[in-house]
């Protein structure tokens, strides 16, 4: 039998589009909280399969179907309900190698994962949290297929925690370690279709208290706590954070609005929805507590209903989780530094805000470090990474990224040793480079020979002659190419400003 559930009072509306104004908070008795999801980057949680995602065929599939029945209160929950009454099967791609058979629901799960507990310990304590010495796992009821046991294994971690923000602190009311869900590929009016791969990789979820007073302090709060998960080891890239804004004002209703990629929506959306809310009260409409999607617009459409409370017990093929002070106190020495702290101790190094903002672009800041080990100049060392790929590219009319990749880690590292060690100058450093893209060898490309710098002049009088009306670039391409690393990149460009004045 269909069920209308519209009938049932969840109407399934689109939020209006509303003209921007200054929304006074305090008045409205908004208030807000965050529930951030981010992937750890390690193995599966309860399995020893790789957190990889896949793009070739799935081997094969497996249907099923949801059948809400009543828990021990006697109540079918609402959100099981509303989903039953969509009629549609839920199919799931499996791949060999990515998914086991603890994923299938055809096997108990393994002891937890060791190195997504640690992440999340790390996590914890630059949360200022509590940790949990002795902790339950549980099953979460899930309802919309993208776990197929029905359920998600989730475990409480640490509690009663705090960031700073520029309006007071925010208290963290939970820290928890859970099985993320599997990945939905395709969506139609007879079937909901689930990719396996996504199914069982750690994921921690950061809840807040209902602290945030203002649509601002939610994206402060979203910013400063994605600051402190990206210090540890997690997962980079569209998809691998999800984070969910509860929000409420007096007269309305929790309203959780999922599906937030970039922060900078936040402020936008979370506006929106209290003027939506506020236009149904007006409306002498009911505001009912629901899941709503956030739309690119900053709009939100309506998901779900707002899931049951009694939706959690206890996960009967696992033992209780004890914490050991050991453990804590091990992950304590390896807390790593937050991004603000290492920008810091970068401008002590002497780089610039520039050279700062390009190594964390390119997330090079880890290579920096260990190469600073190799030749402790932190400008030259910027030089290295950031500025010689460029310039060498420019001048032979190369593509940068293919420049880049005949660098490589372990050859800046030899050619610094070198300069450590006397063996070879920081002015020659680049030519070095230039002869390696050019396919010499490293050892051929550190042996230079002294040239006479009166030769050298005229040798370039004569390019600049041949091919008047070029810059000063593409007169040290063709420069560097003839003499191949026998003059230093410094003096050839000296020569060249001079002939070009």
């Amino acid at each position: 039998m269909m069920i209308d559930y519209n009938k049932l009072g969840f109407k399934q509306e689109k939020s209006k589009d509303f003209s921007a104004k200054n929304l006074d908070y305090k008045n409205l008795g908004f208030k807000a909280g965050l529930e951030i999801h981010q992937q750890l980057d390690t193995r599966k949680l309860f399995s020893h399969a790789p957190s990889i995602l896949r793009s070739d065929e799935p081997e094969y599939l497996i249907r099923r179907k949801l059948h809400a029945v009543a828990g021990e209160s006697g109540e079918v929950d609402e959100a099981a309900l509303y989903q039953v009454s969509l009629d549609k099967e839920f199919v799931y791609e499996v791949h060999s190698g990515t998914t086991s058979l603890v994923e299938l629901d055809e096997e108990p799960p393994y002891q937890i994962n060791e190195e997504a507990l640690k992440i999340t310990l790390q996590i914890a304590l630059l949360l200022n949290c509590e940790i949990q010495t002795l902790t339950q796992i549980m099953r979460k009821t899930v309802v919309d297929g993208s776990n197929t046991s029905g359920f998600q294994r989730t475990v409480l971690i640490a509690r009663d925690g705090f960031i700073e923000t520029s309006e007071g602190n925010v208290r963290i009311d939970t820290i928890c370690l859970e099985e993320d869900s599997a990945r939905k590929v395709l969506e139609n009016e007879k079937e909901v279709r689930y990719r396996l791969d996504r199914l069982g990789i750690p994921l921690v979820e950061i809840a807040t208290a209902p602290d945030l007073r203002n649509a601002g302090q939610v994206r402060e709060a979203a910013l400063k706590i994605g600051e402190i998960l990206r210090s540890c080891r997690v997962k980079r890239g569209i998809g691998t954070i999800r984070q969910d804004v509860n929000v409420s004002i007096s007269k309305g209703a929790r309203i959780e609005i999922k599906g937030f990629q970039d922060p900078s929506m936040m402020i936008l959306t979370v506006d929106k929805e209290i003027e939506r809310q506020e236009k149904l009260i007006l409306g002498k409409m009911k505001v009912i507590s629901e899941v709503r999607r956030a739309l690119p617009s900053g709009e939100t459409d309506f998901l779900r209903p707002m899931p049951g409370a009694a939706r959690m017990y206890p996960e009967t093929d696992l033992p209780l989780l004890k914490i050991h002070r050991d453990l804590i106190n091990e992950v304590k020495k390896t807390l790593p530094k937050l991004k603000t702290e290492i920008e810091e101790d970068l401008r002590r190094e002497g780089l610039n805000e520039e050279m700062i903002k390009l190594l964390f672009k390119r997330n090079q800041v880890k290579e920096f470090g260990e190469l600073m080990k190799i030749y402790p100049n932190a400008n030259f060392v910027a030089k290295v990474l950031l500025v010689f790929p460029t310039e060498i590219a420019v001048r032979g009319n190369l593509n940068e990224y293919d420049v880049e990749k005949k660098f490589g880690k372990e050859v800046i590292s030899d050619v610094l040793e070198k300069v450590r060690e006397g063996k070879l100058e920081e002015s020659n450093v680049r030519d070095v480079f230039e002869r390696i893209v050019s396919g010499e060898g490293l050892e051929d490309a550190l042996r230079f020979e002294k040239v006479n710098l009166e030769d050298v002049e005229e040798k370039i009088h004569k390019i600049i002659k041949s091919k008047p009306g070029l810059n000063a670039n593409a007169y040290m391409g063709l420069v560097m190419k003839e003499f191949k690393g026998k003059v230093s990149g410094k003096d050839a460009m000296e020569i060249i400003n001079k002939m070009l004045k």
